[in-house]
């Protein structure tokens, strides 16, 4: 009798502990060990901007934000066939890390004082700045060269009340739902000049249909550094990601990620930045 119930509390433990290991975990790794193994990691990115997170048509996903994310996983002790790529749309970046849909996010994440208090950032790995996309022969050399001229970007952008309040206040402004019709825009003639961070710009301007038609201004309006968004408190996974960071730039493969991914553009990228050195 008494070897029975030792059987049946032995068995319903082990039921037990395997449920548990089934149900992973919530902070965007489904092993829950932090480390590769035979789970997954999520990492989020942008699915819609060519050059940074793009999701092809083939289902596949290209971008130099996706290029950086696949490289900290690797150190991470993931392979690429271990990552879950998550959308994360920018207004819903903060709230994807706090519920653990996600263990990290690489997606044009700019990091301002505003988003630390709610999010902690390994990085920066890539100096950005606000610029000007033109066709090819156009003669806009600088911003104030927008006075009297039309000026696309997208719907509530800072990037184009930026100029429109402080440097050109007699350009035309257009905004658009996203930044494919302003290019689109620009192409046809019906706008002068696009805007918004130029690796932005740049990642557009590479797509094999828009080569040789589009140039940068080569202005730096502002200074935007991204980040990777981690989860408020996890320390130990900002560190891990900075260690991966600093690799990927002492290695060279982060100037080989830029240089594919934006040099059709003529993209002069700043050099990479002091990782850890975290600023507005």
């Amino acid at each position: 009798m008494k070897l029975r119930k030792v059987t049946a509390f032995a068995t319903t433990a082990l039921v037990l502990s395997l449920a548990a290991t089934a149900c992973g975990s919530s902070d965007g790794n489904d092993s829950g060990s932090g480390s590769g193994g035979g789970g997954k990691i999520k990492i989020g990115i942008k699915f819609d901007q060519p050059g940074l997170g793009l999701k092809q048509p083939d289902g596949t996903y290209a971008g130099f934000d996706v290029d950086v994310a696949t490289y900290v996983a690797g150190q991470l002790g993931y392979k690429p066939s271990q990552i879950e790529w998550v959308e994360t749309k920018s207004a819903d970046r903060e709230n994807a890390l706090a519920r653990g849909d996600v263990k990290f996010i690489a997606a044009t994440y700019s990091i301002n004082d505003e988003r630390k208090q709610k999010v902690d950032f390994a990085g920066p790995y890539l100096l950005a700045h606000q610029d000007l996309l033109v066709k090819k022969n156009s003669t806009i050399a600088k911003a104030t060269d927008l006075n009297g001229k039309n000026l696309c970007s997208v719907t509530g952008s800072t990037s184009a009340q930026n100029i429109k309040d402080k440097i050109a206040p007699k350009a035309n402004l257009r905004e658009n739902s996203g930044y494919s019709e302003c290019i689109a825009a620009l192409q046809s003639g019906a706008v002068d000049a696009v805007t918004t961070d130029d690796s932005i710009l740049a990642g557009f301007a590479a797509q094999d249909k828009f080569k040789g038609q589009f140039k940068l201004a080569g202005l730096k309006l502002s200074n935007e550094n991204y980040g990777i968004g981690v989860k408020k408190g996890d320390s130990a996974t900002v560190n891990k990601i900075n260690t991966a960071l600093e690799k990927m730039v002492s290695s060279g493969a982060w100037q080989t990620a830029v240089t594919k991914n934006f040099g059709p553009a003529n993209y002069k990228n700043e050099p990479a930045p002091k990782i850890g050195n975290i600023v507005k």
